[in-house]
């Protein structure tokens, strides 16, 4: 079985000052960073989705990914979700693991975990010491509901809600911790990343 990446990265990170895209931890953008990681998790092939700041976004993505811009970005989430999973159903993958931009606690070991269950009916997610969070897991059998209920900032959250999901634990490997102002993404400590 087989899991893409599919990376939301189209806000404008209205908190951060700027899309958290472009924003840099320890020299490298968020962007890339979060591509990398589920690179590095097994995932393959990826999507990044785009929204505010496009061009600048994508420019920073060069080849490493399939480059979608949600042109409805600022709905919130669940545009870039829609925009996503419309933009994989043509491919070959069994499931995508889906990962936030801001998200720099998120390991390739946990990514790996989710990649793991990749199959068509799969419906995962991480959870750090029981507490479900990102990265999650849709098997192909569920792009289509999602992406029907995806709307605003909610994403899969309702869709994840009414549905038996796996919960898979990463508090060991991973942190569940997103990073929506400049203060929260100086706290990061690279050391543990």
């Amino acid at each position: 079985m087989t899991a893409g990446g599919l990376l939301l990265a189209a806000g404008a990170g209205r908190r951060m000052g700027g899309p958290k895209a472009l924003v840099e931890l320890g020299g490298e953008p968020l962007v890339r960073r979060a591509l990398r990681v589920l690179e590095a998790g097994g995932c393959g092939p990826l999507t990044v989705v785009v929204g505010a700041e496009a061009q600048r976004a994508a420019a920073l993505v060069g080849d490493r990914a399939r480059v979608v811009v949600a042109e409805d970005w600022a709905e919130g989430m669940g545009a870039s979700l829609r925009a996503g999973l419309a933009a994989v159903a043509d491919g070959a993958q069994d499931a995508v693991v889906v990962h936030l931009v801001d998200l720099p606690g998120v390991t390739p070991e946990a990514v790996a975990r989710l990649a793991a269950l990749g199959s068509p009916s799969a419906l995962a997610r991480a959870a750090y010491a029981g507490v479900p969070a990102h990265p999650v897991l849709l098997g192909r059998t569920h792009w289509a509901a999602v992406a029907a209920q995806a709307h605003g900032d909610q994403g899969a959250r309702a869709y994840l809600k009414a549905h038996p999901v796996t919960l898979v634990e990463c508090g060991d490997v991973a942190s569940p911790e997103d990073v929506d102002t400049p203060e929260a993404l100086a706290e990061v400590n690279l050391d543990t990343r």
